[in-house]
């Protein structure tokens, strides 16, 4: 199997930042066809976090629903195009892209699912339309998430630099920890102060 050139890869980054790649393609069509079938879903992880700003490429797409309408969204489209990783997994792949969907299930415990003062947030709380027509987790949501992520799994440093990043390019000012969690407040603060660090040198 040839591997890719420095080429190969820069046009692929070019795709994706222009939204024409398999993974923007995976994503769309998913939101059709769960839109459809009137099955509620936001666009969450990095392509909600690139959304909010965040220039970063992904190679799978995460959604946010409830178990049951994963459930559901299973037994209408499975074997038409989306396919499970393995029986009974909640994560999937759409077989004309080739691209891997990782469900985050409402009122699920944050990446290691040890209970903790966050979970999962139900779809239509937390949606925002993007310009593009696509539901994305608000910001609130996306930040509250990655922090809590950050937290309980130390080795992840990526998800509080993300939300370090997230913090300048949208300006957010430091006051906006109070809309967020008690539970992560306190750590947006710090990334916040790390935030206006100017490294540039």
């Amino acid at each position: 199997m040839r591997s890719e050139s420095i080429l190969d890869v820069a046009q692929r980054v070019d795709q994706f930042f222009m939204s024409k790649s398999s993974i923007h393609n995976t994503m769309c069509g998913l939101v059709k066809a769960m839109s459809d079938w009137d099955l509620p879903i936001v666009i969450a992880g990095e392509m909600a976090a690139n959304a909010q700003g965040q220039q970063r490429t992904k190679a799978e797409v995460h959604i946010l629903t409830r178990r049951e309408d994963l459930q559901r969204f299973k037994l209408r489209f499975g074997g038409l195009g989306w396919v499970d990783k393995f029986e009974g997994s909640k994560y999937l792949r759409d077989a004309t892209t080739n691209v891997n969907m990782d469900v985050l299930i409402a009122g699920d415990y944050p990446r290691d699912g040890v209970p903790k003062p966050a979970v999962f947030p139900v779809p239509e709380k937390v949606s925002w339309i993007s310009a593009d027509g696509v539901h994305h987790v608000i910001l609130e949501a996306l930040l509250e998430l990655r922090i809590a992520i950050g937290i309980s799994a130390r080795h992840r440093i990526q998800y509080l630099a993300d939300v370090v990043q997230l913090i300048r390019v949208n300006r957010l000012p430091r006051t906006f920890a109070a809309k967020l969690s008690p539970y992560v407040a306190d750590t947006f603060d710090k990334l916040w102060q790390a935030a206006q660090v100017n490294d540039d040198y």
